[in-house]
């Protein structure tokens, strides 16, 4: 085709998808008649469209080649032309309102057609609001705020800052579970997501209230830095502040029999006694667990030490550490971290599930509180020791079970002599299965 019928949008460069909405990739004319050629990715393959109007209706043609589109564009525009030379009927006001359109858009290479088309559309989906009061207001809102961030982009960048923030192993894997999900259900640009849509995706996994609300505080988070990051407005609250959390209600406190928790420890490998041990004769949490490292726990003094960075509530806090939890951690090296391994929690719900003993959510602590409560009788003394209030372990632990039932709980030992058992874990399978080799359970670094 003759390179006096095209007008490039970009012209010294070379021709590549349009990079601007509304914007052609070329323009072919012929007299006063242009017709557009656009670009796009349409199933990863870039192909090209022509737009025009014929008899009053438009018509769109898409091609795999571009020399297919402009020899296609080139007949359409001669054909509008012929249109023109043998119906023209403007008056001249009317020519002299069409010539100045034309020259209005000149430089911004977008055929009148087009330009009123785009305008059209923005004015029905306005109604009475005025064009360029919403256009002002979009530019307000959007200032310094970067278009286009995907979730997944959004997700990898937020999980590697709160890594470089030192944030610990089972809380970096809290929020990797629920963003992952998140992200999976929500591909697109950051900017698109909907407060309704989120709270449909919640409703829609069929969540305990309690889970329901802690994925939704997750998601709070990361929008928030979202918008400190400059890929939300800053000046407004996020699309997940506006979904409200869900009442979880007094649930009931359930805990372990005693002897189901002996059941869980002889069956136990050496690198889960700290767990089961701690978290059912110290009631220390799950989070307190991970951060915790052995410098803190003295045998001789018989107290564990919650540094203020380690405690939940951001305070330091003093456990004491019975006959009996003394007795089994004697078994284990006490060097280092307490769970080197985020992974321990996993395996000991694992176990619990191997020898069908039920493991309701903070059963370990839960139990703790109420056997504690039941043996020394006072509330404010394990509420110092459990880190709560007093009246939170009043209302939810108070005459759960018995003192006898609680000396049979703090009277759990380990037999003399006795050694655990080498169980290996398959992280792949997530499953617990014997082992049989003495090395098995070093691999596993007990």
């Amino acid at each position: 085709m003759s390179d006096k019928f095209l007008t490039n949008s970009k012209e010294g460069q070379q021709i590549g998808p349009s990079e601007q909405r509304g914007a052609p990739l070329l323009t072919v004319r012929q007299g006063s008649a242009s017709v557009p050629i656009y670009s796009g990715v349409v199933n990863g393959k870039i192909r090209y469209t022509i737009a025009f109007y014929h008899n009053g209706r438009r018509v769109r043609r898409m091609f795999t080649k571009l020399e297919d589109a402009k020899r296609e564009a080139k007949i359409a525009a001669a054909n509008i032309q012929k249109g023109f030379q043998e119906s023209n009927d403007l008056r001249p006001a009317e020519r002299d309102s069409f010539l100045a359109a034309v020259s209005i858009l000149k430089n911004l290479s977008v055929p009148l057609v087009s330009a009123v088309e785009e305008y059209a559309e923005c004015r029905k989906r306005l109604g009475d609001i005025p064009l360029l009061s919403a256009i002002e207001e979009f530019v307000r809102r959007m200032n310094g705020v970067t278009l286009g961030v995907t979730v997944p982009d959004a997700v990898k960048e937020f999980l590697q800052a709160k890594e470089q923030d030192g944030m610990s192993d089972r809380y970096l894997l809290q929020l990797q579970s629920t963003l992952g999900l998140f992200a999976k259900a929500f591909p697109g640009p950051i900017m698109h997501i909907r407060s309704d849509q989120i709270d449909r995706w919640l409703r829609e996994n069929d969540l305990a209230p309690v889970t329901r609300n802690n994925r939704l505080t997750v998601i709070r988070v990361f929008l928030n830095y979202a918008k400190q990051s400059g890929y939300l407005p800053k000046s407004e609250v996020s699309e997940a502040d506006s979904v409200r959390k869900v009442k979880t209600g007094d649930t009931e406190t359930e805990i372990f029999q005693p002897e189901q928790l002996e059941k869980l420890l002889m069956a136990a490998p050496t690198r889960l006694i700290p767990i089961l041990a701690l978290g059912g004769f110290s009631g220390l949490r799950a989070s307190e667990l991970a951060r915790l490292d052995w410098s803190a726990v003295n045998l001789e003094r018989r107290m564990i030490e919650l540094r203020a960075g380690q405690a939940k509530t951001a305070s330091r806090r003093i456990v004491p550490i019975s006959d009996n939890l003394a007795a089994w951690l004697q078994l284990v090296e006490r060097e280092g971290a307490v769970i080197p391994d985020p992974d321990y929690f996993r395996q000991a719900t694992a176990l619990a599930r191997k020898l069908s003993v039920p493991w309701p959510r903070n059963v370990l602590r839960h139990s703790f509180i109420s056997y504690r409560l039941a043996l020394i009788q006072d509330v404010n003394q394990v509420a110092l020791e459990a880190g709560n209030s007093p009246a939170i372990i009043f209302k939810h632990y108070r005459e759960l079970v018995t003192e006898e039932a609680s000396r049979v709980w703090f009277g759990i030992f380990p037999p003399a002599g006795w050694t655990p058992p080498q169980i290996r874990w398959n992280r792949f399978h997530r499953k617990l299965e014997l082992g049989s080799s003495p090395d098995i359970d070093k691999k596993n670094r007990a």
